[in-house]
């Protein structure tokens, strides 16, 4: 089926899965756009508001190249939000918005840097208590949210503690928001495979 023919994502919750350069956020995106353009045709639209999760990193300028290249193909008429306070913005986000976020993985990683979670155990609670804290604003949200995240899952054990706490606390916030989303895709190589509803089925 071509991507023309596929019908547009309906209202609901889209988490999409992936590995380091799968291609899973630019899926994500060509799935909002066609969406937008659909909805467009239908007479009803949508604006985008495409959350960003990363923080700015000024001394590596290798990171911001990637920042610019994603921003460069978004379409100008999507609203970009730089924010870690993810809770908070699908809990303001109305029925007729779509939300686009990339990524968790960045997201857990600010959470866990705020917590003090990478050297205390301590502070896990806090981090845990966050992520809580966004898959209940994920549950409850009237928007439609398109939310891409790290599939860690296929890989060695890492070898420091840091790594495996971020394999362990992102497979964890994966599955509690799959637990709670209509759909649910797994891009490999560019390609998706459905884990959970099929082009919003």
């Amino acid at each position: 089926m071509s991507t023309a023919a596929r019908p547009a994502i309906p209202a609901g919750r889209t988490l999409v899965l992936g590995g380091a350069r799968s291609g899973k956020s630019g899926w994500a995106e060509a799935e909002v756009a066609r969406t937008v353009a659909a909805r467009t045709a239908a007479g009803s639209g949508g604006q985008v508001t495409y959350l960003a999760t990363a923080p700015d990193r000024p001394e590596d300028p290798e990171w911001a190249e990637r920042v610019a290249t994603h921003q460069a193909r978004r379409p100008p008429a999507w609203r970009t939000v730089q924010t870690a306070d993810l809770a908070a913005a699908l809990r303001a986000a109305g029925a007729e918005e779509i939300l686009l976020v990339d990524d968790l993985g960045n997201w857990l990683t600010r959470v866990a840097d705020a917590a003090g979670a990478w050297e205390d155990r301590s502070a896990l609670p806090g981090l845990r208590a966050a992520v809580t804290e966004l898959v209940d604003a994920w549950g409850g949200t009237s928007a439609t949210v398109v939310a891409v995240s790290n599939e860690v899952g296929s890989g060695v054990v890492p070898a420091s503690h840091s790594g495996r706490l971020f394999r362990d606390e992102i497979g964890r916030l994966n599955s509690l928001l799959a637990a709670g989303a209509e759909r649910v895709v797994l891009v490999v190589a560019g390609l998706p495979m459905w884990l959970r509803g099929r082009d919003g089925t």
